[in-house]
């Protein structure tokens, strides 16, 4: 199994062109990014830049609003945002799609209702949809997340602990059986490092942040462990470390304190170190119990 990163755009404020370069110096293997719907020329560009650099895409889609779902979205405003996105990126062969899709006040059975409706519209294009754990969706938590899984054993999800560390103000290793669950549905990760008060980190590599380093990365090695033995070829990881409130910033200044694509680049870089030496054990611990 080999380990593909991608840089996101979130937070990106120059060209496709410059995040291009980023990307190859970086080895990264292309962008996650939405196919912007309010903007003509966004597509024809990202297509020719993707065809430029030979880059894979994975294609971001938030249904019934940004990152934060519209309060009032019925299940049917969400299913068709996620049609039409669909519909609108599908020409750029996206390698598969991750979905920020629901809403964290729905009922349960609302949300697997909703999800597998989605998962039904996914078919019907013929696309691969990663239903991510985010806040402010149905994945919210790690409790009504496994509650969800229990009814669709073949949906597929992307996971963004950070998200689950700061709504239930804990690192995530006191709930691991939610997060073998989740590994077991796991497509896809976002690599950002969040902290019992909050979903970022200043930076990962502070030493006074190694302990939340480190539980992410103990999930992200569960997630490796249960996709190999899924048979993957392949784990992709978007370090996907953001603006937005999520980078800290110094009071009156407004200042950022640490430079995004710097941390998110490190973040790539480690995964990548942490993948390798990762796989080594794992062939170790094969030949031990073989």
């Amino acid at each position: 199994m080999q380990l593909k990163t991608f840089k996101t755009v979130w937070g990106h404020t120059g060209t496709l062109e410059e995040a291009a370069k980023m990307v190859n110096e970086a080895g990264f293997a292309g962008f996650e990014a939405p196919a912007k719907h309010d903007d003509p020329s966004h597509l024809s560009t990202l297509e020719a830049t993707l065809d430029k650099h030979g880059f894979e895409w994975i294609q971001e889609i938030c249904t019934a609003g940004s990152y934060v779902p519209r309060r009032r979205a019925s299940v049917s405003e969400h299913l068709s945002d996620l049609e039409s996105q669909i519909i609108l990126g599908k020409s750029l062969k996206p390698k598969f799609i991750n979905v920020m899709g629901g809403c964290d006040a729905w009922p349960i059975q609302t949300s697997i209702d909703f999800l597998k409706a989605a998962m039904d519209i996914a078919d019907k294009y013929d696309v691969l949809c990663s239903f991510e754990t985010h806040r402010g969706r149905s994945f919210y938590c790690p409790w009504n997340t496994a509650a969800i899984l229990e009814h669709l054993p073949d949906i597929r999800i992307t996971c963004d602990f950070s998200h689950w560390v700061v709504v239930s103000e804990r690192l995530m290793d006191s709930e691991w059986d939610a997060i073998e669950l989740a590994a077991q549905h796991a497509h896809h990760i976002h690599s950002r490092v969040g902290y019992d008060q909050g979903p970022q980190v200043p930076h990962p590599a502070a030493p006074e942040y190694q302990a939340a380093l480190e539980s992410h990365q103990r999930c992200w090695e569960a997630i490796w462990a249960a996709q190999q033995a899924r048979g993957y070829k392949e784990t992709t990881m978007t370090p996907e470390l953001g603006p937005d409130g999520y980078l800290h910033h110094l009071p009156f200044t407004n200042a950022p304190i640490a430079d995004l694509w710097e941390i998110n680049s490190w973040i790539g870089h480690t995964e990548q170190a942490h993948f390798q030496a990762w796989k080594q054990t794992s062939k170790i611990k094969e030949v031990q119990h073989g």
